[in-house]
């Protein structure tokens, strides 16, 4: 997982320069609709430091989708497969949800003409909880679905279900507090940042409300999933214990849920999505048990999930002068509409189009993928090195060093 880790970041950015740039962006133009980019391959137009700093945080977002599935296979996956999977994801999946989407030629893009808005209205998916989280999350789930659980998890090693499912406890708690405490401060960068200036008019409006959404939901998230696991364990076992898995990951959770409208929503908003965010990872945490489909870190409630949620939320939340100032548009959210007592649900409508749109693509390219994958024997580890583990079979030794010192 370190390396893989460290490869999302090489891999990332050799795939993104040389043709995922070029695909998301490469030739946008606002007065037509195009399906991909066709320009700036290896960034060779491109010198001007808007342009160069435009790529560096794009090419943090692309790698961010690759590490999402990562997590999910982790310790049944081989290497290869691995290398496969994430620039066939990073060089043309992910750009062609980028451009869809974020490019001014895309055909749901909210920055396209006015004359090529989808449904009037474009897709309000602001740092990206449809765009990248959705985008890794529904990748790990087929790949979760086609791989099959690890040994022990649901079945033993002839294949036997198990009475209950088989939890596999972390190696260190305390790296996984550290690690989500940097996600969060991370965020900051992806929400705030996402306004992609500072200094013109209106924009550190926009970013100061991103940085108070994106902390509120994260806050709220938290307590939410973790207080609600608590209740239901309670009603289960008649005992109460708190979990602080539930209280990381419904951290992360809230965290996926505004990031597409952390720009659009007012706090109260943002809080009360965080706190549905919690809830939404409880209910697909659960699923995936339900259905074996062996998730090694939650990635998917946290990401596909919850990216679901973010973009429906904010066809629900979003605040007609919140969604002026950052966008321009006249579409807003659902309950504002209701509240002003008319009809008007185009933004909803693309927002959920939006959804469909990234799983039926993802689907429509990675699921063939996993399968050739599976069926040429490269996807999965053998049985034997998945009980030694990957560290010893496939990386030159274990990541800890465990053995006694013998004086």
């Amino acid at each position: 997982i370190m390396l893989k880790n460290i490869l999302d970041a090489c891999g990332g950015a050799v795939g993104f320069w040389t043709i995922g740039y070029a695909f998301a962006y490469g030739g946008s133009d606002s007065s037509k609709l195009t399906f991909i980019g066709n320009a700036d391959f290896v960034l060779a137009n491109i010198h001007d430091g808007g342009s160069l700093i435009g790529w560096f945080f794009q090419f943090a977002f692309a790698a961010t989708a690759a590490t999402i599935v990562a997590g999910t296979v982790a310790e049944r996956c081989k290497f290869e497969a691995y290398i496969a999977y994430s620039l066939m994801l990073t060089g043309f999946v992910y750009p062609v949800v980028v451009h869809s989407i974020w490019s001014s030629s895309g055909f749901l893009s909210a920055f396209t003409g006015e004359e090529n808005l989808f449904l009037g209205s474009g897709m309000i998916d602001f740092a990206g909880s449809g765009v990248v989280h959705m985008t890794g999350g529904v990748t790990a789930l087929f790949a979760a679905k086609i791989l099959g659980p690890r040994i022990g998890r649901f079945y033993d090693a002839d294949g036997n279900e198990l009475p209950e499912p088989v939890s596999f406890p972390p190696h260190s708690v305390a790296l996984q507090v550290l690690g989500t405490f940097i996600l969060w401060v991370g965020w900051y960068g992806f929400n705030p940042g996402s306004t992609l200036g500072i200094s013109p008019a209106g924009y550190a409006d926009v970013a100061a409300l991103c940085a108070v959404t994106t902390t509120l939901a994260a806050a709220s998230g938290s307590v939410s999933a973790m207080f609600t696991d608590m209740l239901m364990t309670r009603k289960a076992t008649g005992e109460t214990m708190y979990d602080i898995t539930m209280c990381m990951n419904g951290a992360l959770s809230g965290l996926v849920g505004i990031t597409a409208g952390c720009s659009v929503c007012e706090p109260w908003a943002a809080f009360v999505i965080g706190i549905i965010a919690g809830w939404v990872y409880i209910f697909w945490s659960s699923l995936l048990v339900k259905l074996k489909i062996d998730d090694a870190v939650d990635a998917i409630p946290v990401h596909f999930g919850n990216g679901m949620w973010g973009c429906i939320a904010t066809g629900l939340f979003a605040s007609p002068g919140l969604v002026d100032a950052a966008y321009g548009t006249p579409n807003y959210g659902l309950f504002y509409n209701w509240g002003m007592g008319n009809g008007n649900g185009k933004l909803f409508a693309v927002e959920i189009f939006g959804v469909l749109f990234i799983i039926g693509w993802v689907g429509l390219i990675m699921i063939p993928y996993f399968f050739l994958m599976n069926a040429l024997g490269i996807f999965r580890v053998d049985a034997i090195e998945e009980e030694v583990g990957l560290d010893i079979a496939h990386h030159k030794g274990s990541a800890y060093d465990l053995t006694e010192y013998d004086e």
